[in-house]
């Protein structure tokens, strides 16, 4: 969403489509059923475009389409230059390019380098090959330690929980090698090391590029790499689906060399970009990703994590500013994703919840950069609180059933009707879907005028074509305590409210509020834009 003013660094040149763009996540097996087998698919995708150029996003984010067996739903690829048959094939992404482009909406795919399927040829390969051999050098193979080999090379735990290697049965029958996966089993991980694996990974790129694919959102980008040795590591402070900066399994120095390497390809497909996965909390570090010859834009998780208050809200936009400046990158902005718990829920759930969630759009899409929405945000959705018998992340049984997993996030979008499934599929939908989501459909919210999707097509063609929104970083206000406002170089304020009574708002001429103003004053858990 290109505003009048944006500029490149330089100021002489538009600044590229993606560093104010407004990208749309699609979870795809949970966004539209075309076929009614219950699981969403491409085709259903290709038909929501008309309602996504309605909502006024300029680029959709794929998560995973490539063929697997889903054990990770996706995240396990067993080959990364096809679709998977369950969301369709490669005519049917071809067409949904070819009909988002004609809309004027960008396409970017989940790319996922940090490991493969169980399933991939190459570890098929590697399983039926002897220790040392080509084919296991693909992958991380070593030999256990203690009696016989029986222990793991190391003490590294998965992040989905357990040990993070699983040891194979050779083809002689005896217990053999283990093998690394960081996260699933079924996710061995790739050895970025072999030249090989550097290879396929540009071949994958290109695959996709010349079929019009816009760019890429990289899974684990700051994985990859592995520490010379493979070190043992005191764990003790260790949680599941997280990691600290001194984890020995991500953030090591060669990655960046990776992403150089990613980074000179897509330089040969002008336009094109990528966005990394990036758990890293230091900031000098975090910005080493989007060095100019690396990530075009690097995932900030601040805000998404950041409670409902103006004190942790502020304290997270000053970081993110912060941490891209050093390089001269570009700030992204989300506030929920499919690893992420909805914000209504985050926020307190019901009505506060909502009202805190409707503001913090507000917030989101007043700040310079990039901004990510996750599918069914706009719509006001909360986290379900599902029955045991029908979780599915794999988190949930390597965790011995302590960790419940992201499926509460993840359930299918509602589109119209007044029961399940909400026309999201003809089928049974491969989550359950509550009752109680028969206001929150897309149908139900498009008539409202004070819908949360009322209130987000409002905000994104605001921000789309109002000169307001430009220039970088933003000037903090004198406010009360409990609240702020910023205002933009092109002249935008926004201003929230997280007390508990009314307050005055800085002068000027409100343009969008996101709820009712009480006697010219901003309601409790408001957000409010100003010119």
């Amino acid at each position: 969403m290109s505003t009048p003013a944006e500029t490149s660094a330089d100021d002489t040149q538009p600044a590229p489509w993606w560093s104010d763009a407004v990208f749309y996540q699609i979870y795809p097996r949970s966004f539209a059923d075309a076929n009614g087998d219950g699981v969403g698919d491409l085709h259903g995708v290709r038909d929501k475009l008309g309602y996504l150029e309605l909502l006024g996003v300029d680029a959709l984010w794929l998560s995973p389409v490539m063929r697997s067996p889903m054990a990770d739903h996706g995240y396990d690829v067993s080959d990364p230059r096809d679709i998977d048959p369950l969301f369709g094939d490669l005519a049917t992404m071809d067409a949904l390019i070819e009909a988002a482009h004609a809309r004027q909406i960008k396409v970017t795919m989940d790319l996922v380098p940090n490991h493969t399927s169980v399933e991939h040829e190459w570890f098929r390969a590697a399983l039926a090959s002897p220790p040392g051999s080509p084919e296991r050098n693909r992958y991380i193979f070593r030999d256990g330690r203690g009696e016989d080999g029986a222990e793991p090379p190391n003490n590294w735990p998965s992040i989905f929980g357990g040990p993070a290697w699983t040891r194979i049965t050779e083809t002689d029958g005896k217990p053999g090698q283990w093998y690394l996966h960081i996260f699933a089993t079924e996710q061995p991980d790739l050895n970025w090391d072999n030249p090989e694996v550097v290879e396929d990974l540009t071949k994958t790129l290109r695959f996709w590029l010349d079929r019009g694919v816009d760019g890429f959102r990289i899974d684990v980008a700051h994985g990859m790499a592995k520490p010379e040795g493979l070190p043992d590591h005191d764990w003790s402070a260790n949680e599941l689906l997280q990691n600290s900066d001194d984890d020995p399994r991500f953030d090591n120095p060669a990655v960046h060399d990776i992403h150089r390497g990613i980074r000179k390809v897509l330089d040969e497909y002008p336009g094109t970009m990528a966005v990394g996965e990036i758990w890293v909390r230091d900031n000098e570090r975090f910005g080493e990703y989007i060095r100019p010859d690396e990530l075009h834009l690097g995932f900030n998780f601040r805000l998404a994590e950041a409670e409902f208050s103006a004190e942790t809200v502020r304290e997270a936009i000053e970081n993110s500013l912060t941490a891209v400046d050093q390089v001269g990158g570009t700030p992204t902005w989300t506030l929920s994703n499919h690893d992420v718990e909805r914000e209504v829920t985050r926020y307190g759930g019901g009505e506060i919840g909502t009202a805190r969630a409707r503001a913090m759009i507000l917030v989101e899409l007043a700040l310079p950069g990039a901004a990510f929405l996750y599918n069914g945000a706009e719509l006001g959705l909360p986290n379900v609180d599902l029955p045991d018998s029908v979780l599915q992340d794999p988190v949930w049984e390597r965790s011995g059933h302590t960790e419940r997993g992201r499926d509460g996030c993840r359930v299918p979008v509602p589109w119209e009707g007044t029961e399940p499934p909400f026309a999201f599929s003809t089928g049974e939908p491969w989550l359950p879907m509550p009752p109680a989501w028969a206001d929150l459909t897309v149908e139900a919210q498009l008539e409202d005028v004070t819908s949360t999707l009322s209130l987000y097509r409002a905000a994104l063609e605001l921000r789309s074509f109002r000169p307001e929104f430009s220039g970088p970083g933003v000037d903090w206000y004198g406010s009360p305590a409990g609240c702020f406002a910023f205002r933009r170089r092109g002249g935008l304020i926004c201003a929230l409210n997280a007390t508990d009574v009314p307050i005055s708002l800085p002068p000027g001429e409100v343009l969008l509020s996101s709820a009712p103003l009480v006697e010219g004053q901003l309601p409790p858990n408001a957000a409010a834009w100003l010119i």
